[in-house]
């Protein structure tokens, strides 16, 4: 049989999204002809326009309100004053938990569309211009003053740009209104976006210099430079750490990002699968941690996919342990780039709910849920997730707004998932979602730890002071102190708050070891004692016929209480033999 073009080898139209095949200035200008103009402009009007709106409503609607009706409230004395600030003061703690979730989603929501994209932006480009007058054997010292410097210097930069921004929209804002403005709304609406603008201008000048300012003074990422040693009689844990395996759907699909640059189909994971089949015969495993991706897309058939192959190994599903990462949850379309959602979808909700029917699956009876009411463990994840199983079921069938509406506080309370140590001193484990709400596939892999989830890590590790932990989760805490080959791997994959869950964990840094994935590539560094560790994909960055592979950590129980990192164990995976196809 004759044929002209290989189907299993695939095409050009399997790298429309593919950064290893495309530029990013390539697939961008793809995206302008994709977009769906209707749904973009409904999408803007309701995350910028109409927020920006009311943002800049707001001081001409108070000034107007306490200049009517200041007055009348200071007439009110005695018992009925205290009484009025008592039933304010309880509205106010009932719904302290909602209102503070939904300002910090704002919050960090304006931070990824204004604050992080242009300070990383300045930020990495000028360290991605000073590392290339570096000499290749420049000291660690000498770096970590550069990437300081770089820091400091984008903050600078971005807080210049965003008062320039100020002081040109500045003359156009109006700070002060009057009852009769109400009756005439639409003459606000200038005005309203001129306040709005300064607002965030504002902010992004302060935050800018803030963030600019905390990168410069942490402790800035190392390499790991030795690993440590431990004596014999030393408890130790042998941990797999995997990421992004990307599962896909169909036998010879590619994936979104590596397209024909990387492995088709799913073979060589089974080939990854069967490796730690056999080395968990030879020397058990304590746990397979998977640092999120496990698909593509989010797609029922690809979880169905990653299930099915784990289910072959029962022996390694019963010690896996896995959380979301960007694809799993962030992807909109898999074929399509510039498709975008509404906030009223319900993609967004199947795709938490998909992950959460898995992960239920894998690990659902083995880790615990953070009661976040009460500052302590909770249930299974499993006995949480059993009283919403019809609802869940319903809205898998359905995926009406309504429904999906009621299960949005299911996804925010399910992390972090633990799974506790079995002595005190024990190794645990923590398992946070650190994917940023994000509607639009080609801005889906930005990070964020809610800071509830921050608070909660740290209850954590102080109910159990003397254990170790693996903190997981899917994002890279820092940017890695290695020089790009491209500036386009340098941005729009950080995790935002990722210099403060740094600060966070250093008074506790030396019982920790931070994993993630998400780059794709392997890194074992330091942020002062913080330990963190990158896993490399084992079916990404290679073509069908190069090997990949990943790495078995041992860590170790260190005298002092804390946890050393010992040299880890690298498994090479080679390229599966082709099956050849029937006669």
């Amino acid at each position: 049989m004759t044929r002209f073009i290989e189907p299993r080898a695939g095409d050009a139209e399997d790298d429309a999204s593919s950064t290893k095949k495309r530029s990013l200035i390539a697939i961008a200008g793809s995206l302008l002809g994709e977009i769906n103009l209707a749904k973009f402009v409904l999408a803007w009007i309701i995350l910028v326009l109409l927020p920006g709106v009311l943002l800049g409503l707001a001081p001409l609607v108070v000034t107007a309100w306490l200049s009517k009706v200041s007055g009348r409230i200071f007439e009110l004395a005695g018992i009925g004053s205290v009484l009025i600030l008592g039933l304010i003061g309880a509205v106010g703690w009932l719904g302290v938990r909602p209102l503070f979730r939904v300002a910090e989603r704002g919050f960090w929501s304006l931070n990824a569309l204004a604050v992080q994209p242009c300070y990383a932006l300045c930020r990495e480009g000028l360290r991605h211009f000073a590392e290339r007058f570096l000499p290749r054997a420049a000291s660690e010292d000498r770096r970590a003053r550069v990437r300081a410097a770089t820091s400091l210097g984008a903050g600078l930069v971005a807080c210049g740009m965003a008062a320039c921004i100020v002081a040109a929209v500045w003359p156009t804002t109006r700070w002060f209104g009057q009852i009769g403005d109400l009756a005439r709304p639409l003459h606000l609406v200038v005005p309203a976006l001129a306040n709005a603008v300064t607002i965030m201008g504002g902010y992004l000048a302060l935050a800018s210099l803030a963030w600019g300012v905390a990168d410069a003074t942490m402790d800035q990422p190392r390499g790991i430079g030795a690993f440590d040693e431990a004596t014999l009689s030393a408890r130790r844990w042998r941990v797999a750490h995997l990421s992004d395996i990307h599962v896909v759907g169909e036998r010879y699909g590619f994936r979104i990002e590596s397209g024909r640059a990387g492995p088709r189909g799913n073979e060589r994971l089974a080939a990854v699968l069967d490796a730690l089949a056999r080395l968990h015969a030879e020397d058990p495993l304590d746990a397979v941690l998977l640092t999120g991706d496990m698909t593509d897309a989010g797609r029922s058939s690809e979880w169905a996919e990653f299930l099915d192959a784990l289910s072959c190994h029962p022996a390694l599903m019963e010690r896996t342990f896995v959380l979301p990462g960007n694809h799993d949850v962030n992807i909109v379309d898999r074929a399509n780039p510039a498709r975008l959602e509404l906030p009223t979808s319900p993609g967004k909700r199947l795709r938490q709910m998909r992950t959460l029917s898995a992960m239920a699956a894998v690990q659902g009876d083995r880790v615990c849920v953070f009661d976040k009411s009460r500052s302590r463990l909770g249930a299974t994840l499993t006995q949480s997730l059993e009283p919403h199983r019809k609802a869940i079921a319903d809205f898998a069938d359905a995926g009406s707004l309504r429904q999906g509406l009621r299960l949005a506080a299911i996804w925010a309370d399910a992390f972090p998932m633990v799974m506790p140590p079995i002595e005190e001193d024990g190794l645990g484990i923590v398992l946070l979602n650190s994917n940023a709400e994000t509607h639009f596939s080609f801005t889906n892999a930005l990070g964020l730890v809610p800071e509830e989830d921050m608070r909660a890590l740290l209850a954590i590790l102080q109910r159990y002071p003397s254990a170790r932990w693996i903190i997981a989760l899917h994002h890279h805490p820092v940017e890695y102190p290695r020089q790009a080959k491209a500036f386009s791997e340098r941005i729009g994959t950080a995790l935002i708050n990722g210099s403060r869950f740094v600060r966070q964990l250093q008074a506790q840094s030396h019982r920790i070891v931070a994993m993630h994935g998400h780059r794709h590539i392997d890194w074992i560094g330091r942020c002062g004692a913080l330990k963190i560790v990158s896993a490399p994909s084992p079916v990404m960055e290679a073509l069908d016929d190069e090997p990949t592979g990943f790495y078995i950590h041992t860590l170790a129980a260190a005298p002092d209480g804390g946890v050393g990192l010992l040299k880890p164990r690298w498994i090479e995976i080679l390229p599966p033999v082709p099956r050849a196809p029937k006669a």
